[in-house]
C-alpha cells in the first residue's frame, strides 16, 4: 500500500469549523512539546496546549492560534478539536493587546484576594501573547 502525499487537516472548535483542506505538512502545539505531522505518520492521539499551529500549502506557510483541546492524527488526515482557535487574519490585535494588559495587571497583584485564580490569569496571558504572536506572522507575509 503506498503512503499518501497529502494530509487533510481539519480545525474545529466549539463555535465553528476554522478550516478544512489538504495539506502537506502541519505542526501542532502538543502538551508534551510540539508534533511534526507529515503524510504516512502513524495513528496518534494526543491533547493540545496553547500554542500556534501552522501548517505548510507547497512553499506557503499559514498560522493559528489555538487553546487545549485534542488532535487525533491518522496516515492521512489530521484533526484538531480545540477549545479556542483562530486565523491569523482574523485576530483583532488591539483585543489582543488589551487581554494581555489585563492579565499582566492581575498577575502582578499580591495573590492574597479570595477571588484572585493565578492560573486562569497566566493561562489569558498566554492565549494573548500566542494571538499577537500570530498575527505578527500574517502581517509580516502581507
Amino acid at each position: 500500500m503506498a503512503l499518501p502525499t497529502k494530509l487533510t487537516l481539519e480545525v474545529v472548535t466549539p463555535d465553528r469549523a476554522l478550516m478544512r483542506d489538504e495539506v502537506d505538512e502541519v505542526v501542532v502545539p502538543g502538551s508534551e512539546g510540539e508534533l511534526g505531522i507529515l503524510p504516512g505518520h502513524t495513528t496518534l492521539l494526543a491533547t493540545l496546549k496553547v500554542g500556534e499551529l501552522w501548517y505548510r500549502q507547497g512553499q506557503e506557510k499559514h498560522h493559528l492560534a489555538i487553546a487545549f483541546g485534542f488532535v487525533e492524527v491518522l496516515p492521512d488526515h489530521v484533526t484538531v478539536l480545540a477549545q479556542v482557535g483562530e486565523r491569523a487574519v482574523d485576530i483583532d490585535v488591539q483585543r489582543a493587546e488589551r487581554a494581555k494588559q489585563r492579565a499582566e495587571q492581575r498577575l502582578a497583584r499580591p495573590p492574597s484576594t479570595a477571588d484572585f485564580d493565578f492560573e486562569r490569569a497566566r493561562i489569558a496571558l498566554m492565549k494573548s501573547l500566542i494571538r499577537l504572536q500570530v498575527a505578527s506572522r500574517a502581517r509580516t507575509r502581507a
